[in-house]
């Protein structure tokens, strides 16, 4: 077929001047490429809830928009995608793809498959040969050149998957990663290969000339275009911009190498990749990053994808016969994946479940596949029919991964019995495990001082586990960060991985200042809806007993309280709800500003804990004599107990009947039945007695008794601790009815903080000063406790007392008999 056009006719005069726009390249372009996106993004909205890949929206976009479906109108084909108009559409798409896989090569950092070790690599080759021989040994079955075994794994693709299931930072997360990493790189390799041999159309001298100079390229890239790109950033002050020059002269390169390797027979975007990866890790990657991917990814690649679905033609696919072929190209390249991973999985002793779960996971197709796909059908190695049954295999099977692996890979099940993790079951003299994890590095300095108050020493060390929490914006690169190796030596590829380098830096330095502390960082990347469900997966994989995170409000200048996030507070309210071990809420109020230059120059610590009584004030206490233990820490233990006034304005309603029936009379005998109340009594009594008892030789350790008979005199008392303590250490009080804090949480702001803890977090009664909080869950013999404490670094605490007093006013109006809570 013959198209003639004229060369003129790119913008039009105007519908005034009686001209359709419609006939015009640039108008025409503009309508297909906002066709495509609005479709994509109403995909990626409907496929949400299924937590389908982007890719998947993005294929299913231009088939919609194609042959298959809308494309069935003459008129909607002829007006809308004409013949031709598909040239300038695929060179943009191609064009998009160019500079998509030079971000890729950017972002890449190879030291992650060098650093995984010799499990990772049999595992990626196994899945690449065995469905690579099926699909052949099938082929030739069938007597069809056409079928091919769709072997390879998409790096990107499964990142994102991974990061919606809540994997990545899991070992079988890790493995994934790494293999799909190895596997994009074999597949680019092969590919340059196959294109050579392709578009030469046999082994010949011409096809060796192909390949040896492609491999004279890469020599080139690495030799020539490295080092002049290192001059270049070494040309740049520390803490500058790129001159727009130098990455003028990079994006060019880009484009050379594109056609270069474009000229001697490989595809276009081998060069750009290549180009990519000889890219210094540093600020140029930083600023090459930021200018180009939301332009690349969110609107040149998306017409790449669309434009496959555009060519397929899924009419074609009709008959049983055809259809039988198209299940059987399925199981076979599912089958043949899921078994080489899962046979060499066992062989190295990872659980069934886990190694099944791997081989799904390594199923997740997209790019590169769409690169051979759009190939062979270029050079006719696939015709329609074939093209159409091979883009029907690559969505089936990167879209029932997600499906299928949250049936059958539930880690909790596992780990019911981890459930009981506490601060008060873990001993003294062993291991403490912690989970800190940090949102900005606003967080860091106030956690290191609660780590070093937490007495890290050579019979009990602190093993803490450092998760910073990125939001998952939907960027490439903000899954890829998590498996850039910091130890590799690539510098930080974004503003998110930049604040992971400063945070992880921060707490290594204190790891190596410290002494009997380790670090081991994280990254958790997802939406702020489901950011716990990352936290929970850690803990539980780390077997932690205790997480700190960081409260949503931080202190301003003049000593207020201000929100910083608000989704902040939502995810500390799901921690507390659902944690599986001791959560900590950390509220910073002027404690971040210290530094320290050496081990010898740690803080000292006073400790001041108030012990109300119940499940959340005793793992308060565990906290607070871990803390005594260190030699440069003194500790207040404060006991309030009520008086006699609040024990006989206890004596009515439900408390007393209860009381009433806890004696019963059997014959000569009486039996009592203690109350859940009367039970936590005495085990906060024992708690009590054990602790005094080893720590009545410490002088360090203080321990005295507030009796009070209401809210105000507990207010009043904790005014009068002394200003020095710079740590407070409270209980949650969780579901606790007591007339000591009876009508305290009437008005707090922040309930999941506590009574308490609310109090001395408000912006009302102090001006300097932090606070934290934690939760535990512990099993007993015949019931459950959630436990909530929390810990409060404090500095120079003082009272506003006009506040208190208005504060006060209002809780005796709303509450008529303010002292008793029923």
């Amino acid at each position: 077929m013959t198209l003639c056009y004229a060369p003129t006719m790119i913008t039009t005069n105007g519908i005034w001047q009686g001209d359709n726009p419609l006939d015009y390249s640039l108008p025409l372009f503009i309508l297909q490429v906002l066709l495509i996106i609005v479709t994509i993004r109403f995909l990626v909205f409907i496929l949400k809830p299924f937590r389908q890949p982007r890719v998947i929206s993005e294929i299913l976009g231009g088939v919609i928009l194609g042959p298959s479906l809308l494309g069935q109108s003459k008129q909607f084909a002829n007006n809308i995608f004409p013949p031709r108009s598909v040239m300038i559409l695929e060179t943009m798409g191609n064009v998009g793809l160019l500079f998509f896989l030079f971000l890729v090569g950017v972002e890449l950092d190879i030291a992650v498959i060098r650093s995984t070790g010799r499990r990772t690599f049999v595992i990626a080759i196994a899945g690449m040969i065995l469905p690579f021989l099926i699909g052949v040994s099938f082929a030739f079955t069938l007597h069809e050149s056409t079928q091919r075994s769709a072997s390879v794994t998409a790096f990107p693709v499964l990142a994102r998957i991974l990061a919606e299931l809540k994997l990545l930072n899991t070992e079988i997360g890790r493995i994934a990663m790494a293999s799909a990493l190895f596997n994009d790189i074999c597949a680019w390799i092969l590919l340059a290969i196959a294109i050579a041999i392709a578009e030469n159309e046999s082994l010949s001298l011409s096809s060796l000339w192909v390949v040896l100079s492609t491999g004279a390229f890469v020599l080139f890239c690495y030799y020539v275009m490295r080092p002049l790109v290192c001059w270049i950033v070494r040309r740049t002050p520390e803490g500058q911009l790129i001159s727009e020059v130098y990455i003028c002269l990079i994006l060019t390169g880009v484009m050379i190498s594109g056609f270069i390797t474009d000229a001697i027979g490989t595809h276009s975007v081998f060069g750009a990749f290549i180009f990519g990866l000889v890219i210094p890790s540093g600020p140029i990657g930083v600023t090459l990053i930021e200018r180009l991917e939301d332009f690349v990814t969110g609107l040149l690649l998306p017409l790449f994808f669309a434009i496959s679905g555009l060519k397929t033609d899924l009419t074609l696919i009709n008959g049983v016969g055809t259809w039988a072929i198209l299940g059987l190209v399925i199981v076979l390249a599912c089958a043949g994946k899921v078994t080489g991973t899962l046979l060499v999985s066992l062989y190295y002793r990872i659980p069934f479940y886990e190694g099944l779960t791997l081989g799904l996971l390594m199923n997740a197709k997209g790019l590169v596949e769409m690169i051979v796909l759009n190939v062979g059908k270029d050079q006719h190695v696939l015709d329609d029919k074939s093209f159409a049954i091979m883009i029907v295999v690559e969505i089936v099977m990167t879209a029932v991964i997600q499906p299928i692996v949250t049936n059958i890979y539930r880690p909790g099940r596992k780990l019911v019995a981890y459930k009981r993790r506490t601060i008060q079951r873990t001993k003294l003299k062993g291991e403490f495990r912690l989970l800190v994890c940090v949102h900005v590095p606003r967080n860091v300095p106030t956690i290191i001082h609660l780590l070093e108050a937490s007495n890290p020493t050579k019979k009990s060390p602190i093993s803490s586990y450092v998760l910073h929490l990125v939001e998952l914006t939907g960027r490439a690169s903000a899954v890829l960060i998590v498996h850039n190796t910091r130890k590799s030596g690539r510098s930080a590829l974004n503003l998110a991985q930049a604040q992971s380098e400063h945070i992880f830096n921060a707490f290594e330095n204190f790891e190596r200042q410290g002494g009997f502390v380790t670090v081991n960082p994280l990254t958790a990347i997802s939406p702020y809806s489901t950011m716990h469900e990352d936290i929970f997966t850690v803990a539980e994989d780390k077997r932690v007993a205790f997480i700190i995170i960081p409260f949503h409000k931080q202190q301003t200048v003049d000593g207020g309280m201000e929100a910083t996030n608000p989704a902040f507070r939502i995810i500390n309210q799901s921690v507390l709800a659902n944690a599986p071990c001791s959560v900590g809420i950390l509220v910073d109020r002027g404690l971040n500003g210290s530094s320290r230059a050496s081990a010898n120059q740690m803080s000292h610590h006073h400790i001041a804990l108030l012990f109300f009584g119940g499940p959340d004030d005793r793992e308060a206490m565990a906290l607070a004599w871990r803390m005594s233990e260190h030699p440069r820490n003194s500790l207040t233990v404060m006991r309030f107990v009520l008086g006699e006034t609040a024990l006989d304005t206890t004596k009515g309603g439900d408390m007393a009947e209860a009381v009433a029936n806890s004696s019963i009379e059997t014959g000569h005998e009486t039996l009592t039945v203690l109350t859940d109340d009367d039970r936590e009594k005495e085990m906060d009594q024992a708690y009590i007695n054990e602790f005094r008892v080893a720590t009545m030789n410490d002088s360090s350790v203080h321990y005295v008794e507030k009796v009070v008979n209401h809210g105000e005199e507990t207010v009043a008392a904790i005014r009068s601790i002394d200003t020095r303590h710079d740590l407070f250490i409270v209980g949650r009080g969780h579901g606790m009815i007591s007339p000591v804090t009876a009508g305290l949480s009437d008005w707090s702001e922040c309930p999941e903080l506590g009574a308490i803890g609310d109090l001395l977090a408000s912006s009302d009664f102090a001006t300097t000063y932090s606070v934290g909080a934690s939760s535990s869950v512990g099993a007993g013999n015949n019931f459950v406790t959630v436990t909530k404490a929390i810990a409060e670094l404090a500095k120079h605490v003082q009272q506003r007392d006009s506040q208190i007093a208005r504060w006060i006013n209002k809780r005796h109006k709303a509450n008529a008999s303010p002292m008793v809570e029923n």
